[in-house]
């Protein structure tokens, strides 16, 4: 990935802040934004960025951050719905070339992607990274011994 990109990530749980400081070591300006201040504690000391308390969803917030001026923007909260609002608006109304969020449903993905959405659904990874342990078997279990 380029290293000079100016990326917007919401949500600075485990995911968001551990994303944020691979970005941040790689390069990459970035504003993070948490309804939880508390959360910026999972920054690491390296981390170069900017750290912006408050409601992702709130237009204004947004402004604040520059998302107009970013390249990328990322939500990863724990809320598909909150993802899908930041992602739209940022897709819609601040025209940010690349949206990314984290979806949780995997239902949901193909409204997501529809919406120019790119997806990262932990529960549709997770399926298949243990298909892949298991060898992508898929045969029938062996009958059990009574």
């Amino acid at each position: 990935m380029s290293n000079d990109r100016f990326i917007v990530v919401v949500g600075c749980g485990r995911v968001g802040s551990r994303l944020a400081n691979k970005l941040s070591a790689a390069g990459n300006s970035l504003v993070v934004i948490d309804i939880d201040e508390s959360t910026f504690g999972d920054l690491s000391a390296e981390f170069s960025g900017f750290r912006l308390a408050g409601d992702a969803t709130q237009v204004a917030l947004l402004r604040e951050a520059k998302l107009h001026e970013a390249d990328t923007l990322i939500a990863t909260t724990h809320d598909d719905n909150v993802n899908l609002m930041v992602a739209q608006v940022a897709r819609n109304i601040f025209k940010t070339p690349l949206v990314m969020a984290r979806v949780f449903d995997p239902k949901r993905e193909q409204v997501y992607e529809r919406l120019g959405i790119r997806t990262v659904c932990p529960t549709s990874v997770a399926a298949s990274l243990f298909m892949e342990a298991l060898g992508g078997e898929t045969s029938e279990p062996r009958e059990r011994k009574q």
